[in-house]
């Protein structure tokens, strides 16, 4: 039965990101529910699955899928602004990949298998993904917050936080899946991309911060990862 929740996700990632062009994006912002791009497009997806099932039998779960996509998007057509846009997106494939579950569940009977939520290992692993995020950017900030430079150089707003994240997660997976040499591709990668600009600045004190910042978070992400792997539960 998994093969029909693949066909599922399948029609429902073609339709929303590979044949539906900017245009009509920009045109279903425009008009809302007056615009025609939006109808064509719900009735896209119904298409879809019709086309990867093969099977005109299917036509149960493609109209109920159709209609809730439907109503899903109409909702984030509704109520979405310029400052809410980016919230709405996700809510909107999160609620669509819910009900592509549900209709999969209920149209085949199909067992969703949650038992890896009681398993302990999985929990750490989780615990320590989460603890990588946010609270490690709170405990780095905190640590180097003395040696904050009088002038930094302009960036993107809230940039190097989530530029410290996303490393932080990457080494914690390497480490996790025991492919070590991934670190020191990702080490050396920053160093080219972060530590050139730094130079040309010709701060001293800049570059010093940067890098006890990275060698922080490199350093928590392996202690953690490295923990975590030992841990015999």
């Amino acid at each position: 039965m998994e093969i029909a929740l693949l066909k599922l996700l399948l029609a429902h990632i073609l339709g929303d990101f590979f044949l539906q062009p900017n245009s009509w994006v920009e045109e279903k912002e425009k008009k809302k529910l007056k615009s025609a791009k939006f109808y064509l497009h719900v009735a896209l997806h119904v298409v879809l699955i019709f086309i990867v099932f093969l099977s005109f039998s299917v036509w149960k779960i493609a109209l109920v899928v159709g209609a809730l996509h439907g109503i899903i998007d109409a909702l984030k057509l509704t109520f979405q602004n310029e400052k809410t846009k980016r919230i709405w997106f996700f809510v909107d494939q999160i609620l669509h990949t819910v009900v592509v579950l549900i209709c999969w569940h209920y149209y085949y009977y199909a067992i969703i298998n949650l038992d890896f939520l009681q398993n302990a290992k999985f929990l750490l692993f989780l615990i320590g993904a989460l603890f990588l995020t946010s609270p490690a950017a709170i405990f780095i900030k905190v640590i180097i917050a003395k040696w904050i430079p009088e002038s930094t150089a302009s960036s993107l707003q809230d940039a190097g936080k989530f530029i410290g994240i996303i490393e932080r997660l990457l080494i914690y997976l390497f480490v996790c899946t025991h492919h070590f040499e991934a670190v020191g591709f990702l080490l050396a990668a920053k160093s080219i991309f972060r530590f050139g600009d730094l130079k040309e600045a010709h701060d001293i004190k800049l570059t010093e911060y940067v890098l006890i910042g990275t060698l922080l978070s490199f350093g928590i992400a392996l202690i953690l990862a490295t923990s975590i792997l030992n841990v015999n539960l």
